[in-house]
């Protein structure tokens, strides 16, 4: 059964005019449907126009023109409607530090008018695992709690969709471990996640489909899986018990990166050799193959090659 879009832009554009030089286009023509319950990768440089996006979703920047439509409601006629269809979780930490984590979300519920007894307060506490410290005051949270509580507050509308704006900018990699795991168990509750980030292995490792934006511009929307396979080139080092003499010249596109006493680094393009070539012409050297390992480049490789074309 296909997913229905939880999300679909058409058309989308924002325009800053400028009294110098040319008006800045944040967004041109932008074109893209989010399905209910997938985790969505928004990539791009600085200024490739992400933020412009999701303040455009939260309505803090108004759109030059172009359609919106979030959770069946359109941004032009229901805009309030889309906002509570949508959590942010923002880049920097903006929290009272003289309030507790419970009266945080507390105030929140009340900002998006969600009445007492539908609040979930202590679910949220207890999702993002800040349930003992429900009471302390938020400036003695670490780091890693304060971004789980920013998080928290972004849920307390219990919105469809929830924004995640560079999450992890700026945070060692065992909070940014915690924080995948904990967006990974609001997906598995039926929550859509939108992410955008620079970090590439966080999309690669976090996303099912992925948008790469540059200037204003979609240069790619794919699965991660598919852009990951636009890469030809693959990276193979094999362990051996003595050293190997092969030259570049022996297969098409064969490159030899490093080669050493009992390893050799090489690399080749996946369309023009298949492995096993490859492992027949190190046994020809009469060696004993130890160990393969392979790398098949990652997204970086991808973004890189789109942004510059």
């Amino acid at each position: 059964m296909d997913k229905k879009n939880i999300l679909s832009v058409k058309n989308l554009k924002k325009i800053y005019p400028s009294k110098k030089n040319e008006a800045t286009h944040a967004l041109n023509n932008l074109n893209l449907d989010v399905k209910e319950g997938e985790i969505f990768g928004l990539l791009g440089p600085n200024g490739a126009g992400k933020t412009t996006f999701i303040n455009i979703l939260a309505g803090t920047v108004i759109k030059t023109n172009g359609q919106v439509n979030v959770w069946g409601f359109d941004l032009d006629k229901d805009p309030r409607q889309v906002r509570a269809s949508v959590g942010i979780v923002p880049q920097e930490v903006n929290l009272d530090p003289f309030f507790s984590p419970r009266k945080l979300l507390e105030l929140q519920a009340g900002l998006y008018g969600v009445k007492k007894k539908d609040r979930i307060t202590d679910n949220i506490l207890k999702l993002v695992s800040l349930e003992e410290q429900a009471d302390s005051y938020a400036r003695s949270l670490s780091g890693g709690m304060k971004r789980r509580l920013l998080m928290a507050k972004a849920l307390v509308h219990q919105p469809p969709i929830v924004i995640l704006d560079e999450p992890t900018a700026g945070v060692d990699v065992e909070l940014r471990k915690n924080l995948w795991k904990n967006v990974r168990m609001l997906n598995n509750q039926g929550v859509t996640i939108i992410l955008t980030t620079h970090y590439l292995e966080e999309a690669e490792e976090m996303c099912d489909r992925i948008a790469i934006l540059n200037k204003g511009n979609m240069v790619a929307l794919d699965s991660t899986k598919n852009l990951l396979s636009r890469i030809q080139t693959k990276k193979v080092i094999f362990k051996t018990d003595r050293k190997i003499n092969i030259k570049e010249g022996d297969l098409e596109s064969l490159k030899i990166l490093s080669n050493s006493e009992n390893e050799i680094c090489v690399s080749y393009e996946k369309s023009k050799i298949k492995i096993d070539e490859l492992i027949n012409l190190v046994k020809k050297n009469n060696a004993e193959i130890r160990d393969i390992s392979t790398d098949d480049g990652d997204l970086e490789d991808v973004f890189l090659r789109l942004i510059k074309n």
